[in-house]
């Protein structure tokens, strides 16, 4: 009996998969929920096989969902690898790229450079996703992720953008002026420190590593405000309503322009180097190597 597949169908399966719901697979398709049904439906009367147990209530993966599952993806993967390889045979970086990246980075700095690229080499189509919680590349449709921090999993392929770029400590002149510039690490527990959470953890223990010293010294904070978006924190700082510790890329226009100044500028920061991600070396494409080798080139013009 001979099976013929869609492409469409497939993708609706393995979005329906990852989200748990069918509603919210089709919204991430832009497409209507009989739609993708109707697409499911197909699917699964030409594999003769029942992909979903469906209640009024839950979905889930039946046992032959969960092992086509592992196939679909993979077909999915090849199919996007071949398009972006011909895309590449022009000489020319194009295709569509999945990016997450962090919310501050993204919307005040990587947004322009990402449309600086996008003006030099128009074949390339973006498709964002910006938050501060890292986001499963093995789950998520994500070809590459833009992250700080030094990066664990072996098994992923982390690329440097930015591998010198450090947290700094800022206030905005008018939080200066009115409660005075910290002269020691000690003083900042009289200050309002501005804290960052991300997956309920507070970050409000402090590093830095002061001069003379090879040891790290932690500095356990506190202030009136606490956001789980790194943008939020630094519009508190510009607002002048704290002190912020953050990574100095997110700060470089504020910097720059004197809405925020450095505070204790003689001890240094806690590294959070810039990196481009990837899951699989078939992913590092000439068009991803391209967007790092530009935003590496953005980062050296800060």
């Amino acid at each position: 009996m001979k099976i013929v597949l869609r492409l469409d169908d497939l993708t609706v399966f393995v979005r329906t998969a990852d989200a748990g719901s069918l509603s919210a697979a089709a919204r991430a398709l832009e497409i209507s929920p009989a739609l993708a049904s109707a697409g499911l439906k197909r699917l699964e009367g030409e594999l003769g096989l029942r992909l979903f147990a469906r209640t009024t209530r839950s979905l889930r993966l039946t046992d032959e969902g969960e092992r086509y599952l592992v196939h679909a993806r993979e077909a999915l993967r090849l199919l996007k690898e071949g398009h972006d390889t011909l895309m590449q045979a022009k000489d020319v970086p194009g295709g569509t790229l999945k990016i997450a990246m962090p919310s501050d980075l993204g919307r005040n700095i990587l947004l322009y450079w990402l449309d600086k690229f996008q003006a030099q080499y128009p074949g390339v189509h973006y498709q964002i996703s910006v938050s501060d919680r890292q986001a499963d590349m093995y789950r998520q449709p994500v070809d590459i992720a833009i992250r700080y921090g030094k990066q664990d999993d072996s098994s992923l392929i982390a690329m440097p953008i930015a591998p010198d770029n450090r947290r700094v400590l800022v206030a905005s002149p008018d939080y200066i002026r009115k409660h005075g510039r910290p002269a020691s690490l000690d003083e900042l527990a009289r200050h309002n420190c501005l804290c960052y959470a991300l997956d309920d953890v507070i970050h409000n223990n402090w590093t830095f590593y002061p001069p003379g010293s090879s040891a790290p010294l932690t500095v356990a904070v506190r202030g009136n405000r606490c956001a789980d978006d790194a943008d939020l924190v630094r519009r508190w700082a510009v607002a002048g309503l704290g002190i912020a510790y953050k990574s100095k890329m997110d700060l470089s226009e504020d910097l720059r322009s004197g809405r925020l100044q450095v505070l204790l500028p003689d001890i240094v920061g806690e590294a959070t180097p810039l990196h481009l991600v990837c899951m699989h070396r078939s992913q590092v494409t000439p068009t991803v190597l391209q967007l790092r080798d530009f935003l590496r080139a953005q980062y050296e013009q800060m």
